[in-house]
């Protein structure tokens, strides 16, 4: 390999399996992770950090010992940034000798070399297809890790760009029988990136060559069974007759089987027992016994080609079906945007669009970047990112996200991301990246599968020889027997019934709102057993509003919120927001305020238009001398509940202390009254308000079959009693410390084997972190929430939780159908086998293709589900 190589392409863009291998390539690993190369003429060149090379002397004393090496043309040491570029002759030293003798003169070399790349190789279709590809990345060095996601037709490989190139990543998978047809370095492009128009399956090279071989096979079986005096003989072979129907057999098995040899070679070249090799085994081994034995197997050495033909048709098509669900949410942003510049509207592509450029965004337009609004109203679409079904209105200040759709108004949105990093790009690479983290079900099956192949092989051997070697049974019988068991050995459908499952749920909870990080997040929270919830964000807004106004005393509503205005404009307590927000909302006019002053743990005092008013806890007007057990009640121009009315000898008389006050705590509110040194003229709650979906979403989960779900706060116990008593859940726990929270996981961990956190994301962190998966809500424009919780809700929306414990729920049922009916068919099959019960074509149809078709198809069943 050359430097000019290795410069020569940017690795690619692909995506994966499942299988993530670390490899140890000996004294490649270490230091040249830490250096790149490029070439120059006949020397290569390689970059070295050396962030402890700050000064001149330091860079002398690298040099020095750099040139001590034979082969060192020229050494350059860059101070200010902390680099070292070095041309030395090829193949007489290497990157790593440089790195020694960077080490030898004291100073650490950074990892600067190591490179992640997807590729994209669309025939990868098949856990065997991976199988021979890793085999064949197997033999590289330089290579740290790589992914292959049959699921996505992509392969990600993390590889050292020192000793391997992206072109020498491509020729390996290309040996191993497969075509890259793109590339990206960078993990960012590549959610972004649209994929290469597939040739329509059934159009494709490979499928016009099926359709040619069914054509010669029903030929041939037309000159067989009906033509059979035209059937002459056409040559003889060894002392074998071959037939007109033979030939036209072969010719089958030539045109369709073209393909099957051709994988079959490069499967035995990358020592691979993988289905197009055993197929291979099995077509030659159908040729070669009729030339050995005599009773001619051309009809089925035809039948096995073209069917199995069929059967990698099917496969790719449902597997075809499984990627377009990710292709879809990748389709969702515009490839262009409308910007201003120079005070002219030009349409470029979002690449180029920088941060703080202003995009145009008609009505009925896609927003093609995540930016904020400059200038324009309307109502947006956020569905795509959200999952929201209504649009959110949208004014100057409110964040849009890309992908959503402008649905009436015209926007100016400035640009805050760019296109590689806006929410639905990182969505789409977290939902890719999300297949390698594999379910338990997924390592079992893989384990289970290198263990199955070669048991069937060796069965199949058995089962061919045994009988005519001991029992003097027919050799073309238990031949064919034994070329039927060589079909059934590949376990394509078993393996792949995992993936495409997780596949399937995965994109399917991102087109709703929901990003689950990983096929292991989705299975554990389908198992959880326990729900835990915080309260302040999570079950409640998270904001602080008025909720109820009580006027006393003749005065009216705005009177009272007049009052409590001018008192708490100038407090910066989240309560006195509050008030001020909602005087606002009802256009209350302000009254003039003097002598301002904050009555510690009580309330506050100030002069408005020039008399003395306060607002504070009821103790607060009864250290003022107020009797609060009898306070007249408003009974024109306010309002007064008549449960909240003491029977006294007015009927107007509230007793605040005893009943009003306490019944408006019970609910989770905060009192404050409002007076002056003379009268009290109203009550002000403010709670922190439940979230609308709150109740029905926690009755949606019990109904759903989870057994216990438990709200752990920081708050007051009495206000978390409130709170937990309307929102109906099973138990509550308050006045927790974030550690405390932390020992209430692991508790309901153990006890219900298995717990979901749904939390905010970041005060919540200990907690999410703990459980056994960690939710987090509104993490739509949230980094931290996106790139530290297992699962996110976009949106703010408690509907989606019951979503998604359902389709989690529903995923596993689909994981454990689909491993034991393909699992099932597989050995029902093959016990059949040796009994004549099973012709050769249903070990194709049904056990190869038929299963892999059936447990894609009900995998993609989990797309149907949404939110109620």
């Amino acid at each position: 390999m050359t430097s000019s190589e290795q410069e020569s392409d940017d690795p690619g863009d692909t995506h994966s399996q499942g299988h993530d291998h670390e490899h140890d390539h000996h004294n490649n690993e270490q230091d040249a992770d830490s250096v790149t190369s490029t070439s120059s003429n006949q020397d290569d060149v390689a970059q070295f950090s050396v962030p402890e090379m700050d000064c001149p002397s330091c860079a002398g004393k690298v040099e020095n010992s750099v040139r001590k090496l034979d082969g060192i043309t020229a050494v350059d040491p860059q101070v200010t940034t902390g680099t070292l570029s070095v041309s030395y002759e090829r193949g007489r030293i290497t990157p790593d000798d440089i790195a020694e003798r960077i080490k030898k003169a004291g100073y650490t070399v950074e990892n600067q070399g190591e490179t992640t790349a997807t590729f994209t190789v669309p025939e990868m279709d098949c856990p065997s297809c991976a199988g021979k590809i890793e085999n064949a990345l197997d033999d590289l060095s330089g290579l740290s890790g790589y992914d292959t996601q049959p699921t996505t037709g992509k392969v990600i490989i993390t590889y050292d760009a020192t000793i391997l190139s992206s072109p020498d990543i491509v020729d390996a998978i290309e040996r191993a029988g497969y075509e890259v047809t793109d590339s990206t370095t960078t993990d960012a492009d590549t959610a972004n990136s649209s994929t290469d128009e597939r040739e329509g399956v059934w159009t494709s090279s490979r499928a016009i060559k099926t359709w040619i071989s069914g054509g010669f096979t029903a030929l041939g079986l037309l000159f067989e069974f009906f033509l059979t005096s035209q059937n002459i003989l056409v040559a003889e072979i060894i002392g074998r007759e071959i037939l007109i129907a033979d030939v036209l057999f072969l010719v089958a098995v030539g045109v369709a089987g073209q393909v099957i040899f051709r994988n079959g070679y490069y499967s035995a070249l990358n020592r691979n027992l993988d289905i197009d090799l055993l197929m291979s085994i099995a077509i030659s081994g159908a040729i070669i016994a009729s030339l050995v034995f005599g009773e001619a197997l051309y009809f089925e050495a035809a039948t096995l080609a073209f069917l199995f033909s069929i059967a990698e048709l099917l496969e790719r098509y449902s597997m075809d079906r499984a990627r377009n669900s990710l292709q879809e949410l990748m389709d969702l942003s515009p490839d262009e945007a409308t910007v201003k510049r120079d005070g002219e509207e030009v349409t470029v592509p979002v690449d180029d669009v920088a941060i703080g450029e202003t995009v145009v965004v008609r009505p009925g337009e896609k927003i093609p970047m995540d930016g904020e609004v400059l200038d324009g109203e309307s109502a947006v679409n956020q569905a795509p990112i959200t999952g929201e079904s209504v649009p959110v209105d949208k004014t100057p200040g409110d964040e849009v996200y890309a992908g959503t759709i402008n649905k009436q108004g015209y926007l100016e949105v400035e640009v805050t991301s760019e296109a590689s990093d806006n929410t639905l790009s990182r969505i789409v690479q977290m939902v890719e990246d999300a297949q390698a983290n594999k379910t338990e079900r997924e390592q079992f099956v893989e384990r289970f599968s290198s263990y199955y192949t070669p048991v069937v092989v060796g069965f199949a051997l058995l089962v061919a020889v045994i009988p005519p070697l001991l029992f003097g049974a027919s050799w073309p019988t238990f031949i064919v027997y034994g070329l039927t068991l060589l079909v059934l050995a590949c376990p394509c459908a078993f393996v792949i019934s995992t993936p495409v499952s997780v596949v399937s749920g995965i994109t399917s909870a991102a087109k709703n709102g929901v990003l689950i990080k990983g096929g292991n997040h989705l299975e554990a929270m389908g198992a959880v057993n326990a729900i835990a919830m915080d309260k302040t964000g999570t079950l409640t807004k998270g904001e602080l509003t008025v909720t109820d106004v009580v006027p006393l005393n003749g005065n009216s509503e705005e009177d009272v919120l007049r009052c409590a205005r001018g008192l708490e404009s100038r407090s910066e307590h989240p309560i006195g927001e509050a008030i001020v927000g909602r005087a606002e909302q009802a256009s209350v006019t302000e009254r003039e305020v003097d002598e301002f002053e904050s009555i510690t743990g009580k309330g506050v005092k100030a002069k408005l238009d020039g008399k003395p008013h306060y607002a504070g806890k009821p103790g607060l007007f009864e250290e003022l001398g107020f009797d609060l057990t009898h306070v007249h009640a408003t009974t024109d121009g306010g309002v007064a509940t008549t449960k909240s009315r003491q029977m006294c000898e007015r009927n107007d008389c509230l007793d605040l202390l005893e009943e009003t006050v306490p019944e408006l705590q019970s609910q989770g509110k905060t009192v404050v009254l409002v007076g002056t040194e003379d009268e009290i003229e109203g009550v002000v709650a403010v709670a922190d308000e439940i979230r609308p979906a709150a109740k029905q979403a926690i009755q949606h989960l019990h109904d759903l079959g989870v057994e216990h779900i438990i709200m752990l706060t920081g708050d007051n116990e009495r206000t978390a009693r409130a709170i937990a008593n309307e929102v109906g859940v099973d138990e509550f726990r308050a006045e927790l410390l974030p550690d405390e929270k932390v020992e209430a996981i692991e508790e309901l961990d153990e006890q219900y084997d298995g717990v979901a956190m749904i939390g905010d994301g970041v005060n919540d962190a200990p907690a999410l972190a703990t459980a056994t998966v960690g939710v987090a809500m509104g993490a739509a424009g949230t980094d931290t929430a996106l790139e530290t919780a297992d699962i996110a809700l976009m949106s703010d929306d408690l509907s989606k939780l019951p979503y998604l414990y359902e389709l989690a729920h529903k995923a596993n049922s689909v994981i454990r159908q689909n491993i034991f009916v393909s699992l099932g068919a597989k050995a029902l099959l093959a016990l059949g086998v040796p009994f004549g019960l099973v012709p050769i074509w249903a070990a194709v149809l049904v056990g190869d293709a038929g299963m892999t078709t059936a447990v894609t198809g009900n995998a993609m069943r989990l797309s149907r589900l949404t939110p109620d």
